[in-house]
């Protein structure tokens, strides 16, 4: 099942390290399986408030992205980001190719009824 690493990082000033993180970035992940499927494009908010820029990054399953997140070779770029740039990142499973939401509904209203 396809797993995310979702990020959602605040405006910050330009600087040389962030440039030097987003050219090493990719070479890190592509060993998991990774790529970007989001990174930095403009978002349209309609509800609530939305700051900042979204990166998403796809893998196959979740160990993979674990296993890219604890990697060294990201641990060794990811402070090249962090001092510069705030944000929250996730990890987070997919949902099946199978997945129905009529049957998510189902189980809230039988736990409702218990």
């Amino acid at each position: 099942m396809t797993a995310y690493a979702i990020a959602r990082l605040q405006d910050a000033p330009l600087h040389e390290e962030i440039a030097e993180y987003i050219e090493r970035i990719p070479a890190t992940f592509e060993p998991y399986g990774g790529r970007f499927l989001v990174h930095v494009t403009p978002h349209e908010v309609k509800e609530g408030s939305w700051s900042g820029a979204i990166v998403m990054i796809g893998f196959p399953g979740l160990d993979e992205a674990r296993g890219w997140w604890d990697s060294p070779a990201y641990q060794e770029i990811a402070p090249l980001r962090s001092r510069h740039i705030e944000g929250d990142i996730i990890l987070v499973d997919g949902v099946a190719d199978d997945y129905n939401p009529a049957a998510t509904a189902e189980a809230m209203r039988a736990a409702l009824s218990a």
